[in-house]
C-alpha cells in the first residue's frame, strides 16, 4: 500500500468530521472493552467446564470412543471440545456429554 501525503491540511469540514469520529470511538471504547472482557470471561468459564467434563470422563475410566458411543457424538468432536478447539458447543452437546459421564449440567442466570 502506498501512502498518500497531503500537501495542504484538512479542510474545516473534514477536520470536524474526523474529530466527530474520534470522539465517537473514544465514547464507545470503554463499552467495547467491557463487552470483550465479558466474552473472555465466558470463554474461560466454558473452558473450565470442558476441563471438568474431561476430568469426570477420566475419573470414570471412560475412553473418548466410549463417550462417543454413549452420546452419539463424533470422537474427534469430543476431543476438540475437551481441548478447547471447539469454542461454541451447543447446550445439547454439553448435556449429552455430562450425562454420559454421570454428571448434570446446571445453568443459571445473574444480573
Amino acid at each position: 500500500m502506498k501512502w498518500r501525503v497531503r500537501k495542504e491540511g484538512l479542510r474545516p469540514d473534514e477536520a470536524s468530521k474526523y474529530a466527530s469520529i474520534r470522539k465517537r470511538v473514544a465514547d464507545e471504547l470503554p463499552d467495547l472493552i467491557a463487552r470483550h472482557q465479558e466474552r473472555v470471561a465466558i470463554s474461560d468459564q466454558l473452558q473450565q467446564l470442558c476441563e471438568q467434563l474431561k476430568a469426570a470422563r477420566e475419573a470414570k475410566g471412560l475412553s473418548l470412543a466410549a463417550v462417543s458411543e454413549m452420546t452419539g457424538m463424533d470422537r474427534s468432536a469430543i476431543s476438540k471440545l475437551e481441548s478447547g478447539q471447539r469454542g461454541n458447543p451447543t447446550m445439547d452437546t454439553l448435556v449429552r456429554y455430562a450425562d454420559a459421564v454421570g454428571k448434570h449440567l446446571v445453568v443459571g442466570i445473574t444480573d
